[in-house]
């Protein structure tokens, strides 16, 4: 069953050795303004092995930052440090591609440079608390973006990814899941906008479609992937339409032609899987959490899925493709070490012949 792994493909202008790919995992070691370093160029080259690595999310503006030292792409410090990573990708015959991610409400001004309000499709508080350089805070009620701000925002992604290729990415992907901003956008509970961007299923997914589409424009379909999360409710989502609202928006993406579509199916929804695996005509990729290497290969023998994603897998081993390949034991992740830091829980996992 393993096998059905190591055949090659070609996703959009991007050719894959096999379909064993990486998440992308936030690990917060950047540097305070957003720009990547030497450590995270070893971290990623590291993990070269993988058919595709896709980076930790990245901001495509100052408006767009969640979290403290997460990179950005939208300066010209941010593009050489980016450089910086997809060179050693490339020196060890990798293939990167690098998220674009704009977490919407999901901020605090303290997280942000401007330390301004975070923006959202509604002026609706978020849930829970934030990490934050001063510790764990409240996360405050967002301002509502104006229909003008919208459209400056899709243009930000725009701009972003002609950077992410200017750095010598691949490609990027959108992060239109685990709800941030165009997933904010999907859910009626983080959209009550009465604008074109508000209400109907056609207006929820405008602004995840009017991305890809700039996006798409900008630096070619081919180097464009999407990745979206239906049924989440991480960051306080709540979708009730789900079977509705998805295959509308698959439906919208699908002329874009864009080299693939990312399904996290953390809410286990196979029903709702199937029919966006009919709906959608090119790569797809899926990444199913706390399964095994077994399971998600069969996805692909199935042909319900066309490349997979590991997330903690491919952090806690480096040379995880190598590891699967062998039937090699694989290293335990340390949760403690995930997020901030060093080498220490990030270059320093031992591979096969360390």
């Amino acid at each position: 069953m393993l096998n059905a792994l190591w055949n090659p493909i070609v996703a959009g202008e991007i050719s894959l050795p096999h379909r064993l790919a990486m998440a992308p995992l936030t690990r917060s070691r950047a540097t305070p303004d957003g720009v990547p370093t030497a450590l995270n160029a070893e971290y990623y080259a590291q993990r070269a092995s993988h058919a595709l690595i896709i980076t930790e999310g990245t901001q495509p503006s100052a408006d767009g930052q969640g979290y403290p030292v997460t990179p950005g792409i939208y300066t010209d410090e941010h593009i050489a440090g980016w450089r910086t990573v997809t060179d050693a990708v490339h020196k060890a015959d990798g293939r990167i591609v690098i998220q674009l991610m704009h977490a919407g409400r999901i901020s605090h001004p303290d997280n942000t440079p401007h330390h301004r309000q975070p923006v959202a499709p509604s002026a609706i508080k978020p849930a829970g608390q934030i990490f934050t350089g001063s510790g764990m805070q409240e996360m405050p009620q967002p301002r509502a973006l104006s229909t003008e701000e919208v459209a400056a925002t899709v243009d930000d992604f725009r701009r972003a990814a002609a950077a992410a290729i200017a750095a010598g990415a691949d490609g990027v992907e959108i992060l239109g899941a685990n709800g941030y901003l165009p997933h904010q956008f999907l859910a009626t509970n983080t959209n009550q906008r009465t604008d074109r961007y508000g209400g109907s299923i056609d207006n929820r997914i405008r602004f995840a479609v009017e991305v890809a589409t700039a996006v798409a424009e900008e630096i070619g379909a081919g180097r464009t992937g999407l990745r979206i999360s239906p049924g989440n409710p991480y960051n306080d989502i709540a979708e009730s339409d789900t079977h509705d609202l998805y295959p509308a928006l698959v439906r919208a993406l699908a002329p874009l032609d864009l080299a693939y579509l990312h399904i996290a199916n953390h809410a286990g929804d196979d029903e709702l899987l199937h029919t966006l695996r009919k709906l959608w005509p090119n790569a797809l990729v899926l990444n199913r959490a706390d399964t095994d290497i077994a399971t998600r290969a069969k996805d692909i023998e199935d042909g319900v899925a066309d490349i997979v994603t590991v997330g903690t897998m491919a952090l806690a081993n480096p040379d995880l493709v190598e590891r699967v390949r062998a039937g090699a034991p694989l290293n335990t992740h340390d949760p403690a070490t995930f997020y901030g830091g060093g080498e220490a829980g990030y270059t320093d996992y031992p591979t096969l012949t360390s």
